[in-house]
């Protein structure tokens, strides 16, 4: 029997700009010894590490054929026991729960929220402690980046309490870091910077570095609203870096997208490497397939080419990535490009 892992920031996030094309080969060769060996439970971990290195290094739907065929070979009666041996939780709601973030990032909205709902609910019914962890954690990438910080905070509480009492410090800080992420997008900046802040210098301290560049996006807008600018592009800059160096390219369009919103909003405005910022993030968010990262991007180039009196330029930019998307109108993001292409209309 082949031994099996989960996707580990301690174990595979290091600070070589050769980490994708390791990760990447390291999972095939994993994913080659799982086809020739001919058994099922190698195989369906196999796609797991797959598709979980093909999502953080940006391509999204490599990643969700793995993932799909992962839950293919799942089988609830025989692979429940599993999750003692193999990661810790249940190798299926692992799955939904990645799964759910890629839909996003691919520009499924409503069938990601989904997702995270079957990926909850599952947890729950097998009872498993770190299945019970595991699923809010990573479940609420989703949940925030759809704006539903209600569902998510809610989780956010159960998860660190819940974490807490079991001496889970990895899982409770993970918790911590979400709720920091929300006290960012929620004009709570002071109480954002101090957790976020605190969990990063945490985090240094074990030497992981996934998930990294984005929990830093969230301390830049925090010092931001604050009127640190200093502190904000110091740290975006950082997010960029980290990036480049740990190829997480996952989230390389929102940092850039970042980077240009803290460079409009800085004391002395600099529209041009806003602007080049922005031209950045699309191209990243297009290559990588992201609609929901393009779309992002697309808003911030069209409000800078708005205040510049290139409405119409703005508008059609704009326009045709919001008609892309077929569902999850509700959402956060696809609500504020709704009112901001029928103010370009006036």
């Amino acid at each position: 029997m082949i031994r099996c892992c989960c996707f580990r920031s301690s174990s595979v996030a290091g600070s070589s700009p050769s980490w994708r094309s390791i990760a990447r080969e390291l999972a095939a060769q994993f994913l080659t010894l799982a086809e020739k060996q001919g058994e099922v439970v190698p195989l369906m971990i196999g796609h797991r590490i797959m598709g979980n290195t093909l999502a953080f290094t940006g391509d999204f739907s490599g990643a969700l054929a793995h993932y799909d065929q992962s839950l293919a070979l799942y089988d609830p009666a025989e692979h429940h026991p599993l999750a003692a041996r193999f990661g810790g939780h249940d190798s299926r709601v692992t799955v939904l729960s990645f799964r759910a973030l890629a839909l996003w990032l691919l520009g499924h909205p409503e069938a990601a929220l989904a997702e995270t709902d079957n990926a909850i609910k599952e947890a729950r019914e097998i009872g498993q402690a770190a299945t019970l962890m595991h699923a809010p954690a990573t479940t609420n990438f989703t949940c925030i980046f759809c704006g539903n910080y209600a569902t998510a905070s809610a989780l956010l509480d159960e998860l660190v309490v819940f974490a807490d009492g079991k001496g889970a410090l990895s899982w409770k800080g993970a918790g911590m870091f979400h709720q920091g992420s929300i006290l960012a997008l929620t004009g709570k900046a002071p109480d954002a910077v101090q957790m976020l802040t605190t969990r990063i210098t945490a985090r240094r301290s074990t030497g992981a570095t996934l998930f990294t560049p984005l929990y830093l996006s969230y301390l830049t807008r925090a010092y931001a609203e604050l009127g640190q600018f200093g502190d904000a592009t110091r740290t975006i800059a950082e997010a960029i870096t980290l990036v480049e160096t740990t190829k997480q390219t996952c989230w390389e369009a929102e940092v850039h997208r970042v980077a240009g919103e803290i460079a409009l909003k800085s004391p002395e405005p600099d529209a041009a490497k806003a602007e080049a910022y922005f031209e950045r993030a699309l191209a990243v968010a297009r290559q990588q397939q992201a609609k929901s990262w393009e779309l992002g991007a697309a808003m911030s180039m069209a409000r800078l080419w708005r205040g510049q009196g290139k409405r119409g330029e703005a508008r059609d930019l704009l326009a045709p990535i919001y008609s892309w998307f077929t569902e999850g109108f509700d959402t956060l993001d696809l609500k504020d490009a709704r009112a901001l292409l029928d103010d370009l209309a006036q």
